[in-house]
């Protein structure tokens, strides 16, 4: 079952960009007035097909292998390599008959339909799953908590952030963006002085428990339990609702951050911790599980600002462009050799892994809404037979006046074919390769 669901949200989130992503190409091609013959989810190679039927001059139809999908337009020298059509003379309806203008707009169609669907799924996101944001002005009020990870670039519990590489921030999820993990200058007030902190670069190869989100924490408040779930080692221990913690092991507890980390420290351990109840001191001992989660939530003194429709649609712009230059950096440091292809690129059985074994749509949409834009940046690369490679020598025909002839067309499409083929196989096999390791 869980391989079923996993599947079944790979398909269906590849099928809605790849459907999107094609009708991107189609519509533009139908503006200039463009034929185009096909459009089919997934190739129906050699001439095999789930189903199709025609409507007007164009066949719609399901193929049977899952690598994608594709519009094929008249007049174009594409993956179909159909040479009987380019030996006839051209005509008016056909992608080669246009001004090289409509043809690249034509190309563009489909990388720049991801783009816009990757920002519109972040800004759903937003409004329809994560509703409001905890304000930078909020947490300033008690100041930032530093983790370890935090500490040991320059950050201190207390610090009060400013900017963002200059820019004044107004959610707190800003700050803790992965974007800043590849490189960043926090701007923060300490004792009413403004203070740069670099981030290196490579601080995303910090441990997810040390970095990924939680160099600064909004956590600088006192520790004081709002609930008790049952059965786990805080209702053993007799926690109540209101108690503030104040010593773990006889450690002074300043905020809630620090007990977070101190307990996961604990795990596996028993500890004593020191509470104040009503007007009372009081000692218990917990004995943490393997996770060192204890089993409360705590009181938290922000008030979250709820999203607008407009504040919704920019703060997804912004997310959206932060999680394309994350994996923008990434595929340069994998091609610069700082990471090994082997542990950044997924194939379909890794994106599906990625999915999950549970369907939970928040997570769904999310990365549907990352591979809309990976997608959209991987078909932009100058690769023959990818939209790049035709809007490379597109700009080539504009700058030069001179269009390639046909002949260097069809062996620049092989060429392209031929790479997106290995890339796949390495992918695929890459897949394999780390679930039997």
């Amino acid at each position: 079952m869980n391989a079923l669901i996993m599947t079944a949200q790979l398909i269906l989130g590849l099928s809605i960009l790849v459907i999107l992503h094609e009708l991107g190409h189609y519509l533009a091609a139908r503006a200039f007035g463009i034929r185009v013959e096909k459009f089919f989810l997934f190739f129906d190679a050699w001439g095999f097909k789930l189903f199709s039927f025609k409507k007007g001059d164009t066949e719609y139809g399901v193929g049977w292998l899952p690598l994608g999908g594709y519009v094929k337009i008249a007049g174009m020298i594409d993956e179909s390599l159909d040479k009987e059509q380019l030996n006839q003379p051209p005509q008016p309806w056909e992608f080669r008959s246009k001004p090289a203008w409509q043809r690249l707009i034509v190309m563009i169609g489909g990388v720049t339909v991801n783009l816009v669907l990757g920002i519109l799924l972040f800004a759903f996101i937003l409004l329809r799953y994560e509703k409001e944001f905890v304000a930078v002005s909020e947490v300033n009020l008690h100041g930032i908590y530093a983790s370890e990870a935090g500490r040991e670039v320059g950050f201190q519990t207390g610090d009060k952030i400013l900017a963002i590489n200059g820019q004044v921030a107004e959610r707190f999820k800003d700050v803790q963006s992965m974007r800043n993990l590849f490189g960043s200058t926090i701007t923060v007030e300490r004792n009413g002085k403004p203070i740069d902190i670099v981030i290196p670069e490579d601080f995303y190869k910090k441990d997810s428990r040390g970095a990924r989100n939680r160099f600064v924490e909004a956590l600088n408040f006192d520790a004081v339990v709002d609930s008790v779930l049952p059965g786990l080692p805080a209702a053993l221990a007799g926690f109540q609702k209101s108690d503030r913690i104040i010593a773990v092991d006889s450690v002074p507890i300043a905020n809630y951050g620090q007990f977070r980390d101190l307990a996961a420290a604990m795990a596996g351990k028993t500890y004593a911790v020191a509470l104040i109840r009503g007007g009372d001191t009081l000692t218990t001992n917990v004995s943490a599980d393997s996770t060192g989660f204890v089993g409360i939530t705590v009181a938290i003194p922000y008030k979250p600002t709820p999203y607008s429709f407009f504040s919704a649609m920019g703060y997804g712009y912004s997310d959206a462009m932060d999680m394309l230059v994350i994996n923008v950096k990434g595929l340069g440091k994998v091609f610069s050799g700082k990471e090994k292809a082997t542990d950044s690129i997924q194939g379909p059985i890794g994106i599906a892994q990625i999915y999950g074994s549970q369907w939970v749509w928040s997570k769904f949409w999310f990365i549907t809404a990352l591979l809309s834009l990976i997608l959209a940046f991987m078909n932009i690369l100058p690769i023959p037979a990818l939209d790049g490679g035709h809007v490379m020598f597109l700009m080539y025909e504009m700058v030069t006046r001179r269009k390639p002839s046909d002949k260097f067309m069809e062996n620049a499409q092989i060429v392209g074919m031929v790479i997106l083929l290995g890339i796949m196989v390495f992918a695929v096999g890459n897949d394999i390769f780390k679930i039997f390791k």
